[in-house]
């Protein structure tokens, strides 16, 4: 199924609109909450211009699927898009699980759930017109 994802996201037509900045790292450890709100975002280490989509991986490695609908409605993200960044969120979580395997077990657990959310969240998709 992480295939079929990833061939998905490999699939959406591309970011067509103006570059815009993006962190592209945003991992819960590098997002810092005070009193259960968003406080400060660190690690500018991959900030760059291009396709948002990148720092939509929040949607799969913070949120719930009800709490992704939300913010994905707020945000009024396209599928394109939505698709891509699903994909990042499964690159990311699928790299970073061998990497930290035996260093960051924390990092390990949210990556193993962020997977998780993914598969979940693309079984549950409608079906776009690439995908047919």
């Amino acid at each position: 199924m992480a295939t079929v994802v990833w061939e998905d996201a490999l699939r959406a037509p591309v970011w067509d609109c103006a570059p815009v900045w993006f962190h592209g790292d945003l991992l819960p450890g590098n997002l810092l909450f005070w009193q259960g709100r968003l406080h400060a975002v660190i690690d500018f280490g991959t900030l760059g211009v291009g396709d948002p989509a990148c720092d939509l991986m929040v949607a799969w490695n913070l949120f719930s699927r009800d709490g992704r609908k939300l913010f994905r409605d707020a945000l009024g993200v396209d599928e394109a898009t939505w698709a891509r960044g699903r994909g990042w969120a499964l690159s990311q979580a699928l790299i970073f699980i061998p990497y930290y395997l035996y260093t960051n077990p924390i990092g390990v657990s949210c990556a193993q759930r962020t997977i998780e959310e993914v598969l979940a969240d693309y079984h549950g998709c409608a079906i776009p017109s690439w995908r047919r």
